[in-house]
Order: structure tokens, then sequence, then C-alpha cells
């Protein structure tokens, strides 16, 4: 901390009722400038559009470090959450075993980006010096508020270092991410690629393509009639997927409106009707892909708009990957390499900690097998 911040003695750790309790401009300062999923627009859409709140599960229980003067110096986006949907880090079973065990799993404390499989900061500090107090406040809420848990997911890995040296159980898994290494065009990119696979996303492309228009919209070109018809696809996806959509309709104008520049949609459309769309997120380094749906298959659609539309728009923009969402194994034949994702927990119980670290430690020897299996059937050429 700097000379002129007052000593850590003097810091209040509190919860805050949410997110939009605070100025935007103060918290985006924190870290939300260059990550979108834990800017105070997107966070508090989700507050106002009834997305996260009172009736989801996921309560907004933001933990933050204020000085004397209340300037917010730090903050975690966190939830108490009455079941584990929505995290795509899975923790079913762990619930499972405590309840057989004459335990209580829910409630627990969530420190995410609601419902977004995408890596990012977890604690938002002005200072690093600052992240062992407010992990300590997680842990302090945890046991005063007798929550079983605490569980950072998708943390950056420019992060990991803080869970670790406050002694939280790390665990690891694996997504798919396109890396931009230094590619001028999207034929850049396929000449990186031994031929036969190159060949095959041409085809694909070119299928996917015929007879469809492609539009890419973002700020104030995403109008009603757009978000209109990306929620139908929405909703088709959520229901399929995950029973009820997590967001509201209310949600994406509010995304738009608080964020539309960063926002990127694409829509297809067939004969003049919009027929399926994808909707990605842009960071200081990444895009996001985030939500996709359709009214109409076609093949190869999904991955046209999701994959390779995103490939051409990161070139386009000069970001650094493309982090195209949870699972998907299809991704690898496309480009998308094998990246782990960290999370950290804190359990409350010494007996179940001690299970839930013996469990994870098997877990991680399966994924880095998993990951060596994958490396080694990327579509790239073979480098030396």
């Amino acid at each position: 901390m700097s000379d002129a911040d007052p000593p850590a003695t003097e810091l209040t750790v509190r919860l805050a009722p949410s997110v939009g309790s605070f100025d935007a401009n103060a918290w985006n300062a924190l870290g939300g400038g260059r990550n979108p999923f834990v800017s105070h627009e997107f966070l508090t859409a989700l507050e106002d559009s009834g997305s996260v709140g009172e009736g989801t599960g996921w309560d907004p229980v933001p933990i933050v470090i204020q000085d004397p003067g209340d300037r917010l110096l730090a903050a975690m986006p966190s939830y108490v959450k009455g079941h584990s949907q929505g995290e795509y880090v899975f923790d079913h079973s762990w619930a499972d075993a405590l309840h057989r065990a004459g335990g209580r799993y829910y409630p627990k404390l969530q420190i995410a980006a609601p419902f977004t499989p995408a890596n990012g900061p977890r604690l938002l500090l002005s200072d690093p010096a600052l992240a062992p107090h407010l992990l300590k406040g997680a842990e302090a809420v945890c046991i005063q508020s007798s929550l079983s848990s605490a569980h950072a997911t998708f943390i950056e890995p420019e992060q990991r270092a803080f869970f670790e040296e406050a002694g939280w159980l790390m665990r690891s898994d694996l997504q798919f991410h396109w890396l931009n290494r230094g590619y001028d065009t999207f034929q850049g990119f396929l000449d990186d690629l031994a031929s036969r696979k190159r060949k095959n996303l041409r085809k694909e492309r070119a299928a996917a393509q015929a007879g469809l228009r492609i539009e890419k919209l973002s700020g104030d070109d995403i109008g009603p009639e757009h978000w209109d018809a990306f929620w139908i696809f929405y909703q088709d996806t959520g229901a399929r997927k995950w029973g009820t959509p997590y967001l509201t309709r209310e949600a994406f104008t509010l995304l738009g409106e608080r964020m539309g520049d960063r926002l990127v949609l694409i829509l297809a459309y067939a004969d003049g009707d919009p027929i399926a769309g994808a909707l990605n997120f842009v960071g200081s380094d990444a895009l996001y892909g985030r939500y996709w749906g359709c009214t109409r298959e076609v093949k190869f659609l999904h991955f046209e708009l999701c994959y390779y539309q995103a490939i051409d728009l990161a070139i386009e923009l000069g970001l650094e990957r493309v982090e195209a969402g949870a699972q998907g194994g299809h991704k690898l034949a496309r480009g998308y390499e094998p990246v782990k994702t960290w999370s950290a927990h804190w359990i409350a119980d010494p007996g179940f900690r001690a299970a839930v670290a013996d469990f994870l430690e098997r877990e991680r020897e399966g994924v880095a097998t998993d990951q060596v299996f994958l490396d080694a059937r990327t579509p790239f050429k073979k480098r030396d």
C-alpha cells in the first residue's frame, strides 16, 4: 500500500447489499475496466433485471474494503447461493457427500461472475496487499453466517497465488481457447493448420454461409428488434441446456444500454429473417463468446457464428485470444486449444476439507493427463 493509504487496522471489510450500491467509476477502477464480467455495468444489469437476487438462488453480497472516508479500495463480487446452478464448476457430488455425512452444503458463498464460465479477476484490488484481507473477509462471512464454504470460480491466472497463499484448495479444469499468434487475417490462421484440417474448416465456413447473410452489430446499432430475436434464440438454448434461462429479457436490454460498445452481436439471416445469433463480450485482451441460439438448424452454422466469426473479430480487434465458454471438445478440431482454468475453495469443516483436498489431488492428475492427450491432437502443423 502507498504511504498515503491508511494502515490495515483502519480499513473496514464489510458486506454490501449490491454492486449497484457503489459508484460505477469507483467499482470499475478496481478491475471492471478491463474485464467485462466484473464491470459495474454487467453486474448491475443482472441485479436490476432480476437475473440475480430474490428468488434466483443468487443473492448479491459483495464483500468490500473501504477506508475511513468510505473510499472503495477492494471488492469481491460475491453471492450467497442455495444451489449450484449457473456456475460451470461442478460441485454437486460434494454437496451430496456432505449431506450423506449429516452436514449441510447450502447455503454457500460463490465468488464469481454469475452464469459466466470466463476467466477474470475475482479480487478487485487497488493494491495487491489488500488481497489477504479480502479473503479473510470471505472466510469470516462464512463462519459468521454459517455458510459451509466459499468458492471462487474461473480465477484469472495472475490471481491464483493470492488464493494459494491464503490456503484455499485449488481445482483445475480445461477449456478450449483460440490463441492469436500474431495473425493478420483468418487465412494466416488457416496457414498454421495441417492441410486436411485447413480444407475442412474452409468447407465448413462455405456450407454455413451458403444462402445466408451474416451481420455484426455493436453499440447503438443493436436495437430492440435485434434483442427480441436474440431472446428467442437464447430461450431455446437455455430451455434445452438448463431448463430455465438464467437471464431475463430485460437483462439484454440493460446490457445493450450500459455496455453496448463492449458487445458484438452476430446474427444470421435467411430470406431477411434472423435465424441464429451469438453474443460476444469484448475485453481488453480477449473476446468472450457467451450466448448462442437458433430457430433453424443449418449445418455448421453454430461453428461459424460462435467460433470462426469470433476468430475473425479477435484478429480484427488485435485481441490475444477467444474464450468460447465451457466444455466443447469439438472446438479442438477448429483451432481452439486446451487451456487450464482454475477455481479456489475454502471449506469450513476440517474433515470435509480433507476429503475434498484428496479428491482434488486425484482430479488434477486426470486433468493433466487429459491436457497432454488433447495437446497432441490439435489441428496445427507439427511444431519443432
